[in-house]
């Protein structure tokens, strides 16, 4: 990658960037049936399966739709390659966010146990008093299982990331 996920994004020299919406052009024209110069439902749907392996839901679909602006009947190329970039790095800090937590969960059991977050704060923050680590982890493990699951993990990286994003 060239930068940061959200730096990656806007770079417009990027060998990466410029492949991506190389890519994101060719499904576009792909998906736009008798080069109508937009993609509605049906068409955004393959667009995205072809893109990321899943099929969308009815609900990011019409909130995509609903979103549309210069076209009613679906999406412009300008506004898909918009909406891609920003699924992009969304997806990207999806995937960040799972890596850093497998790399906590040392033993592969799919969730962090106290050990496990101790051990993690001793390399990233090895002078941290574990009364702090203590606190961290109870306010992390939301149902007091005495386990950190991925989506508790997640929640709290998006709750710090959005706590912090006011200071950048």
């Amino acid at each position: 990658m060239c930068a940061a996920a959200n730096e990656a994004a806007k770079s417009k020299d990027c060998p990466a960037v410029k492949y991506r919406k190389k890519r994101w052009l060719e499904v576009f024209e792909a998906c736009d049936e008798n080069n109508k110069g937009y993609l509605n439902r049906e068409d955004y749907k393959v667009a995205i399966v072809m893109l990321f392996g899943y099929k969308p839901s009815k609900v990011e679909v019409d909130s995509v739709m609903a979103s549309v602006k210069q076209n009613p009947f679906g999406l412009s190329l300008e506004e898909f390659l918009n909406l891609m970039t920003t699924k992009k790095v969304v997806h990207f800090y999806h995937s960040e966010i799972r890596r850093l937590f497998m790399s906590f969960d040392r033993q592969c059991r799919g969730f962090l146990s106290f050990e496990d977050f101790k051990k993690a704060f001793s390399i990233v923050a090895p002078k941290l008093p574990e009364r702090i680590i203590v606190e961290a982890f109870r306010e992390v493990d939301q149902d007091s299982d005495g386990r950190i699951s991925f989506n508790e993990f997640e929640s709290a990286m998006k709750y710090g990331q959005e706590n912090l994003s006011h200071l950048t």
